[in-house]
């Protein structure tokens, strides 16, 4: 077998690279292993969780309605360290450029990180950079890793049943952004990516009760977020289809690409697993805040091993996570 482009994509076949890549023998240097396959690890410190996590971006076009590659790869690094309960401290920035890449567009791409990092309090500390040939590389690669300190750790497979599911805003904004905006097609209103750090959000949320697991519906969409989070905690899920915040824009423009809203790439919301009394405290919390206006409960934790989606006509269909992502290089 050889790697290709599906296995980077955020589904099933992913998640068969990513076993195999687990399943090496030296996959547990220093006592700190990979098994739980979480948006970061947990390091134990002098009685702090230290959460690390490190991610490599690339998305064509670099520029889109709502954001760059720059403000990708820090919200993408600064979420996976949030959803775990982390608050962001320091990041790394690493940067493979194309010889010939037009360096106002790199000063645009910086100033868009610091914008980013500014607004969850979080600082670049230490980079690399490194220039290729031409023909060695088609665009800009940006890999982020960080680090974040976190009071109490959030897992994604902590969902205990009874629990609600809640999604801090509507759904697919960031996948069908880039599709539509390549392919340029014109839906009335203009459809903008979701990108955005999400530490004050959860930071609030976590503070207003108790979230038993979190994630970041980014490759492979909600779709395959909420799969992993189900089949990691060993329950069920119900979703409310009717419930389920899909912008009218972006669902036409969806529909109009024949891809499914719910398989796309999200760079600006959270899944969470809420202890169903504390369910409208925090929905409370996520509407309060500028990224969390749209906020839902669309979901509740059951006995079972399947994501089902009850349909607005009163039927019932499974949620399967896609196969791959049908939208290539969003994040």
């Amino acid at each position: 077998m050889k790697v290709n482009l599906m296995h980077g994509a955020g589904g099933e076949v992913m998640g068969e690279l990513l076993a195999t890549i687990t399943n090496l023998k030296h996959n547990n240097a220093g006592g700190i292993g990979l098994e739980s396959l979480d948006d970061g690890a947990v390091i134990p410190l002098n009685g702090q969780n230290i959460v690390f996590t490190t991610d490599s971006h690339v998305v064509s076009p670099i520029f889109f309605p709502g954001g760059d590659i720059g403000r990708i790869a820090v919200c993408g690094t600064v979420n996976d360290l949030a959803v775990m309960g982390g608050r962001p401290i320091a990041l790394s920035c690493g940067m493979i450029i194309p010889e010939g890449f037009d360096v106002a567009d790199l000063e645009r791409i910086v100033a868009s990180m610091d914008e980013a990092l500014g607004e969850c309090g979080a600082n670049l500390v230490t980079g690399d950079t490194k220039v290729l040939e031409r023909s060695a590389l088609d665009g800009i690669v940006i890999n982020t890793a960080g680090i974040g300190v976190a009071e109490t750790v959030v897992r994604d497979n902590g969902l205990i049943v009874g629990d609600t599911i809640i999604t801090s805003g509507t759904l697919g904004d960031h996948g069908i952004a880039i599709m539509a905006h390549r392919e340029g097609f014109d839906f009335g209103g203009q459809i903008r990516s979701d990108v955005s750090p999400l530490w004050t959000l959860i930071e609030d949320a976590l503070a207003a009760g108790d979230i038993h697991a979190m994630k970041d519906p980014t490759r492979g969409g909600f779709a395959n977020a909420i799969n992993e989070m189900a089949h990691k905690s060993g329950t069920g899920i119900v979703i409310e289809e009717e419930h389920l915040p899909i912008r009218k824009n972006v669902r036409s423009a969806a529909g109009m690409l024949g891809i499914d809203p719910l398989e796309v790439a999200n760079e600006g919301k959270v899944l969470m697993g809420v202890a169903p009394g504390d369910a409208e405290a925090v929905l409370a919390a996520l509407r309060s805040h500028p990224y969390g206006r749209d906020a839902a409960i669309i979901g509740t934790v059951v006995e079972g091993k399947s994501v089902v989606m009850r349909t607005a006509i009163g039927g019932e269909r499974f949620i399967e996570p896609p196969v791959g992502d049908p939208v290539p290089r969003v994040c």
